[in-house]
């Protein structure tokens, strides 16, 4: 099935600013003065319902003239050829107008007639779709038109899992809202978007969904059905000629099918003279809520640290309601002084045998770095990786002063994550966002047993435990083509269970472009780790590079190409160059610590965890700010980083040894290069004069450029673009 690809801009005149959904195309104000006619969308709200494997979707919009004169136009909405039209309704006055349904042939031209005189690349996003068009009769000045289309279209499968899609547009659209709807909410398991963070609700057995329209971009939502304990998909992306791109995506049910895998969990808190004040009291009021989160089969231990070790009780205590009020009482006694011990602290919880069938789970605050016993961070480490064993830990830093190497090697050794609270942040909202993600194990243990294509560099790299409610999604590359069954296996009760996927891993896929700027995310979030704990090299620091030009993603070694392209970068040290043979030096793991160390670790778990294309695309942004300061002269727009260099927005993956292309904006080459490279639609809006990086050859948008091309010299430019 084709992307639902609703454009993201309402044409009025040349001065309007651009929106969501359809828009209204002014043909003439009906009188010519001085104040002309302009009209903008003062609301949109879409709603799909589910119903078996057919959505059907009505989107209302309201248009107001909000010029000196009268208006008229036409009305236009693109719509997706799968797409069943039922009917589309214009209000003037209390008479309804009814609109006309044209081919995508017929939409192609005056998509581009639109592009050419308005000079508004984000119309070509809609190559290829039908259109709904209708005359819109005078509006008067402050006169609102009600306008309301609907349609319905089949939804395709992707495994165990319904797929909806719809597109806001790539710069977003206006305060609205877009909701979905499903009877049966049994039949579903836990919703999961790649692009678009979700509000989910199940109230009066209905499912229901919503989306905040204002991210824009187009949504894709995975909706699994109900299969057993675990539904499976599996969505691939390849651009052909290199190995492709897969999404693989484990969803449990919302709430447990069958028995519930017990935790053994130990809370280990910091209460060091540095945590005084509100510090300490967000820590407690966060183990306050997260030991209201255990469950009768659960065990705890609750252990408190500074220069010394405090315990609530030798060993695990039963979570009943007796024992979690002492623990309660016990956590508002806590007061901050003295040092640090976290050797101390790891000793008194780690090596604890625990039985099979259990889930030991390790959750580590703390605000310092190690000043008393032990005080090297390498030692600590290596130390705690000797004795964590089957245990999960999950390691929470507070304040700059945090060690960030010891802080993510041990979350690496123990399978789990580390979470950056910045000094104005609230532990008890990461505390309990964590224990949130952790409240019922489904399944532990979890491995990818078989597949009919060889996977590469999966992210995370080694499976987590899965939980209730919480989706599983890995990203990965793979190599060569096929069809056949995705299997998993994970442990529940101390049985092995097995659950498939039925996959298919085509040479060329052309979909889906989101797995592959989700899997760079991920994958330079991982490199960046890797490269602070086992120290720099070239191929890891090349790799890094290649994949932030390639994807849009700055990072501390791409950042000198926003500062001039073709500039060779400057050692950090001073000594020179980089280049081959001559890395950046490992930094020493006790000086991992302050506002850089910190910054760079919360930088790489954000990418390293990104499940959605909104919350890759904030962390990318916000490592711009910090690596790119204020300039107003980068930008990142469709998955690429644009430098201002003499009055040209260039793709920071431009260099020299590329053949260039250049061709007029709007001209007849401009739009068939357009036709066959689609996905440089989210890019062409970055400025008016560009330069967009290939593979082989670069392309050129500006003045001077060729008007014309033969379909030879089309095809000779896109192979060379892509490689």
């Amino acid at each position: 099935m084709r992307h639902l690809l609703l454009s993201a801009f309402a044409l009025a005149l040349a001065s309007t600013p651009a929106t969501a959904q359809g828009w209204i195309d002014i043909e003439r104000p009906r009188v010519a003065i001085r104040t002309p006619a302009a009209v903008v969308r003062v609301g949109s709200e879409v709603r799909t319902v589910i119903e078996g494997r057919v959505a059907r979707v009505e989107v209302e919009e309201r248009f107001q003239n909000q010029g000196g004169a009268i208006a008229e136009g036409s009305y236009l909405y693109p719509l997706p050829g799968e797409a069943v039209f039922q009917n589309f309704s214009l209000w003037m006055g209390d008479q309804e107008l009814k609109g006309e349904m044209l081919n995508a042939d017929q939409a192609r031209g005056i998509y581009e007639e639109i592009v050419r005189r308005q000079k508004d690349p984000a119309l070509l996003t809609l190559a290829g779709h039908g259109l709904v068009r209708a005359q819109v009769f005078p509006i008067q000045p402050g006169e609102t038109r009600k306008v309301v289309l609907r349609y319905t279209q089949l939804l395709d499968r992707a495994g165990d899992a319904l797929r909806v899609r719809y597109a806001l547009g790539t710069r977003g659209g206006e305060a609205g809202s877009w909701q979905l709807s499903a009877a049966d909410q049994d039949a579903y398991g836990a919703p999961y978007s790649p692009t678009h963070p979700l509000t989910v609700r199940r109230d009066g057995g209905r499912l229901e969904l919503r989306v905040d329209p204002r991210t824009g971009g187009d949504i894709e939502i995975l909706l699994p059905l109900r299969r057993g304990l675990i539904g499976t998909s599996v969505l691939a992306h390849a651009p052909g000629g290199e190995d492709g791109y897969a999404m693989l995506l484990l969803s449990p049910a919302e709430s447990e099918a069958g028995s519930v895998v017990p935790r053994d969990v130990a809370f280990v808190v910091d209460v060091s003279g540095s945590m005084s004040g509100t510090k300490l009291e967000q820590a407690k009021a966060a183990i306050r809520q997260a030991l209201g989160t255990l469950h009768r089969g659960d065990r705890f231990r609750l252990v408190a640290f500074s220069s010394g070790i405090t315990h609530f009780r030798d060993g695990w205590a039963p979570a009943t309601p007796d024992v979690l009020r002492e623990a309660t009482a016990f956590v508002d006694r806590l007061n901050a002084d003295g040092g640090t011990n976290i050797a101390g602290a790891l000793e008194a919880v780690l090596g604890t045998a625990v039985p099979e069938g259990r889930l030991p789970l390790v959750l580590f605050m703390t605000d310092g770095i190690p000043s008393v016993g032990e005080s090297q961070p390498d030692r600590i480490a290596a130390m705690a990786a000797s004795r964590i064993g089957r245990a999960r830990v999950f390691t929470v830093g507070v304040g700059h002063d945090v060690n960030t190497y010891l802080l993510d090697r041990l979350a690496r050794e123990g399978r789990g994550t580390a979470e950056y609270v910045p000094p104005e942040g609230d532990v008890e909202v990461a505390m309990g966002n964590l224990m949130g993600k952790l409240r019922r194990p489904a399944l532990v243990n979890l491995r990818l047993v078989e597949s009919p294509v060889t996977f590469r560099d999966l992210s995370p790299a080694q499976l987590p435990d899965l939980f209730y409610g919480e989706e599983l999604v890995l990203f990965g590359r793979y190599r060569g083509q096929g069809s056949g069954v995705v299997v998993f296996e994970g442990e529940r009760n101390g049985r092995r269970e097995r659950f498939t996927a039925q996959a298919v891993f085509p040479a060329t896929e052309d979909r889906n472009g989101f797995i592959a700027r989700l899997w760079a995310a991920r994958r330079i979030g991982d490199l960046n780790r890797q490269l602070r704990l086992e120290g720099s090299s070239e191929a890891l620091i090349g790799e890094i590079r290649q994949l932030g030009l390639r994807h849009g993603i700055l990072t501390e070694y791409t950042s000198y190409l926003v500062q001039e392209p073709g500039v060779v970068a400057q050692r950090q040290d001073g000594q020179g160059p980089l280049g081959a043979g001559n890395a950046l030096p490992a930094t020493a793991p006790s000086a991992q610590t302050g506002l850089r160390a910190f910054e760079a670790a919360k930088a790489s778990g954000e990418l390293s965890r990104a499940t959605t294309l909104a919350a890759a695309d904030q962390a990318a942004d916000a490592r711009l700010e910090v690596l790119s300061g204020s300039s107003r002269d980068v930008r990142r727009a469709g998955g690429r980083v644009f430098n201002l260099v003499q009055g040209v927005w260039t793709d920071v993956g431009h260099s020299d040894s590329l053949r260039v292309l250049s061709i007029a904006p709007y001209s007849a080459a401009y739009f068939a290069v357009t036709r066959a490279l689609p996905e440089l639609a989210g890019s062409l809006g970055v400025g008016d004069e560009l330069v967009i990086a290939g593979r082989k050859a670069s392309l050129r948008i500006g003045g001077g450029g060729k008007a014309t091309l033969s379909e030879a010299e089309v095809r000779a430019f896109v192979r060379d673009f892509r490689g």
